[in-house]
């Protein structure tokens, strides 16, 4: 797994405003080539938390196309919709649903039919920004993290290429 570090970010030079524009650090772990990473793990700081998440935070054009192949197949159409169901029981819904009404001519499996109206597939959990700098910070990620990795390992699967 590799990652990217997505810093603070304010060309002042041109501007009387000095505040930065981007005002979070983002740190973004994936798996195999980054030319071609769909999914990764992210860490966000911000002034008003600390977000962890996994997903796609967009499809672009053939990486849906693989998605939705992938929903129409039984198995992984049944595996995304388990993993869906298990992280709502744990409290996280699925975002990235951009569509009111499925793609016309795109078939999906048994009960992943509200998931064709996503062009993005990610999970999140927000804590209050000063629990970054309390001890025991590593572990805690990767237990908010545990969740979420099996809908990062169906999107490195089904949708990676």
């Amino acid at each position: 797994m590799l990652g990217s570090i997505f810093r603070i970010n304010r060309d002042t030079r041109f501007s009387a405003d000095k505040r930065p524009y981007k005002d979070h650090l983002d740190l973004w772990f994936w798996h195999g080539a980054r030319a071609g990473a769909v999914s990764g793990l992210y860490l966000r700081l911000a002034p008003d938390g600390l977000s962890v998440g996994a997903g796609a935070h967009g499809l672009d054009k053939e990486p849906l196309r693989r998605y939705r192949q992938a929903l129409a197949d039984p198995e992984a159409g049944a595996a995304l919709v388990r993993i869906a169901a298990d992280l709502e029981a744990a409290g996280h819904g699925i975002a990235g649903r951009t569509m009111t009404r499925p793609p016309r001519d795109v078939a999906a499996a048994p009960g992943a039919e509200p998931l064709l109206l996503h062009r993005a597939l990610f999970v999140a959990s927000t804590e209050p920004a000063a629990t970054a700098s309390e001890s025991g910070l590593v572990d805690r990620l990767a237990q908010r993290w545990r969740p979420f990795v099996p809908l990062h390992e169906w999107l490195v699967e089904h949708v990676q290429p």
